[in-house]
């Protein structure tokens, strides 16, 4: 039959983060061509379905093959003794029934991961691995064959796809018709000749007369139609179709005097000096009013600043206790601002506070004072049109295994009530996001008393409260981070200490990795995506620039000094985020960006001076 070998859950090449998927579908021909499944004879043997070869020793490097009832993984694996050929194979799947088929191959350094038709993965946990590196240099790819009588395809294939840096499951599922599910394609590569001109039978192997040019921006006209163009500054893949150069991607013509915006460098813009050290920023606007940043500060009181002629300048103050951070919500046409206070008041009693914002008086007005236990973190957010805050409850005297709580909002009351209470160990942050219909809350437990080395926790909402969804081991877990690139999902952690007081000797570091989950949307579970070394790690900011990601880290102590680099990292697709920018700070606490008619900003607090700095994002 003509099967789809396709996109979902497709393979990670860890190290690389590479991801492989092929995709056969109807007959590659004509768009509107009927789909007429071909009958494969029951007494197949094995066919390939692709098979990447060495050029010179005519070695398998790479390829995927299968028979009725099975589908083989191939790959070649070297040592200091030698190479061999690794096979893992996949049973019982029922490939010759003169059905379409969608099979999506994802690989990783250690497991490997088979999913049909949109349905459960089949996992396999190999005893030896897939190679850290695989060189193709000089290497040839063959669809459908080994380069040899033997083995060739006799079904049909409308598209192979290998999918560097994605997991294109949820690109893919679910589908109304998960047999013949595809990655969408590009109008013009649709228009490619799919036979030589002189209409001859096609010879084998087919070698089709394209070529690729590298370097800078080559002219397109007539004469370099039907070819390609790799721009390695921007890695991308471009078409030279109807006299534009069009990304293979995205599909968009590429004019000439059209210039993505490129981060170039980044300059200090400001020195903000603050009342004392500072915990926490947040960046918000007021409608009509500005741009505003709220600072959390460690003495009695903190302050709330207004950009002004290019810079932030001193608004108002407000007294707090300890402040670790201020959260920013709106209920209808009502503006807040609470504060999370890690101290006590005067009269030793453990309040932190939302203020409304007062159109009339053009400031942040005491509204609720909430009881909580050395209060790190608000959360703000909306479910099901009601309007909650979750407080991050880190410590209740030397107890660090608490409730932190959740709070409902009353219309009627117009006061925030207790509404659910978790267990949490030590909590040092909590982050709110959706997936489709999908509610979610996650918790960055830092400290259960005598380890650093507990589990944090996300949570789902079902049948009007949060329930247990997934636990993620962290080391001191600070933060969390949630974003969105294309229609991927990631979490990071900002790990900032590993440490146990039965083992403190052995057991007492700052310098740690700190962690990137995705969600795969298939297996319903976030998994490890990346490992990025941090020091002492306290906050994630994800923030894009034209049609660039980027996530800056703040570090904030090695084992030594305060004084180290925090790192802006860019998304290299494949590559996963890959470090491209050392900013010297001391004591890094908290990152926002912002962005002003005048451009894109960083702003970052220490909680070792009372100095913060805004820092200019330079575009090209």
């Amino acid at each position: 039959p003509g099967m789809l070998l396709g996109e979902t859950g497709c393979g990670t090449f860890k190290g690389c983060n590479k991801t492989l998927a092929s995709c056969l579908t109807k007959d590659g021909s004509a768009e509107n061509a009927p789909l007429v499944p071909s009958a494969l004879p029951h007494s197949l043997k094995n066919e390939y379905l692709f098979s990447l070869l060495a050029e010179e020793r005519d070695t398998l490097l790479l390829g995927l093959r299968y028979s009725p009832t099975q589908l083989h993984f191939l790959f070649l694996t070297e040592d200091l003794a030698g190479a061999w050929q690794t096979r893992v194979s996949f049973q019982s799947l029922g490939l010759v029934d003169s059905q379409w088929h969608t099979l999506i191959l994802a690989v990783s350094q250690g497991s490997f991961s088979l999913t049909m038709d949109c349905g459960l993965p089949m996992d396999i946990m190999a005893d030896v691995p897939f190679p850290p590196t695989l060189s193709v240099r000089g290497a040839q790819f063959f669809i459908g064959s080994r380069k040899r009588t033997k083995g060739l395809f006799t079904g049909l294939i409308r598209q192979l796809v290998l999918l560097p840096g994605s997991d294109a499951t949820p690109r893919l599922c679910p589908s109304r018709n998960a047999r013949l599910t595809e990655l969408s394609i590009p109008q013009v590569l649709k228009r490619l000749p799919e036979k030589p001109e002189d209409n001859e039978v096609l010879k084998y192997p087919y070698e089709a007369d394209m070529k690729v040019t590298l370097g800078s921006r080559p002219p397109c006209t007539k004469a370099e139609g039907v070819q390609f163009w790799f721009d390695a500054a921007q890695k991308g893949l471009y078409l030279c179709a109807d006299s534009q150069w069009v990304s293979v991607l995205t599909a968009v013509p590429i004019l000439p005097s059209q210039a993505k915006t490129k981060l170039d460098y980044v300059e200090e813009h400001q020195r903000l000096h603050t009342n004392s050290e500072t915990l926490g920023i947040e960046v918000f606007n007021i409608p009509g009013v500005g741009l505003f940043a709220a600072t959390a500060n460690r003495k009695a009181r903190s302050a709330i600043y207004k950009w002004t002629d290019g810079k932030f300048v001193s608004y108002q103050n407000i007294a707090t206790h300890q402040a670790q951070s201020w959260r920013h919500f709106t209920i209808g046409k009502k503006i807040f601002l609470a504060v999370a206070n890690f101290g006590p008041n005067e009269r030793g009693q453990e309040f932190s506070a939302i203020y409304k914002w007062s159109p009339r008086k053009l400031k942040f007005t005491l509204y609720q004072k909430i009881s909580t236990h050395s209060a790190r973190d608000w959360e703000a957010f909306e479910v099901d049109g009601e309007h909650f805050l979750v407080v991050a409850n880190h410590r209740e005297g030397d107890n660090h295994n608490i409730d932190s709580v959740v709070y409902r909002w009353n219309p009627s009351s117009q006061l925030f009530e207790a509404n659910q209470s978790i267990a949490t160990s030590g909590a040092y942050d909590w982050e709110f996001f959706t997936v489709g219909p999908y509610s979610f809350l996650v918790v960055a437990n830092t400290f259960n008393g005598t380890s650093t080395q507990v589990q944090s926790h996300l949570y789902i909402w079902l049948v009007g409260a949060f329930q247990l969804f997934q636990s993620f081991l962290t080391f001191g877990a600070a933060d969390w981070e949630v974003f969105h690139i294309g229609e991927r999902v990631f979490l990071a952690v900002a790990n900032s200490h590993s440490y146990d007081v039965q083992m403190q000797a052995q057991n007492d570091s700052y310098v740690l990795s700190s962690v990137i989950y995705e969600l795969n949307v298939t297996a319903q579970t976030f998994v490890k995506f990346q490992d990025i070394p941090t020091c002492s790690a306290l906050d994630w900011e994800f923030f894009s620039v034209g049609e660039d990601h980027f996530l800056v880290v703040a570090n904030s102590f090695d084992g030594n000094t305060f004084s180290v680099n925090s790192i802006i990292y860019r998304w290299q697709g494949y590559e996963g985020f890959v470090a491209v920018h050392k900013l010297p700070t001391f004591g890094c606490r908290d990152w926002e960006a912002f962005n002003t008619t005048s451009g894109s900003y960083l702003i970052y607090s220490s909680a070792k001076e009372p100095l913060s700095r805004v820092l200019k994002l330079r575009t090209g």
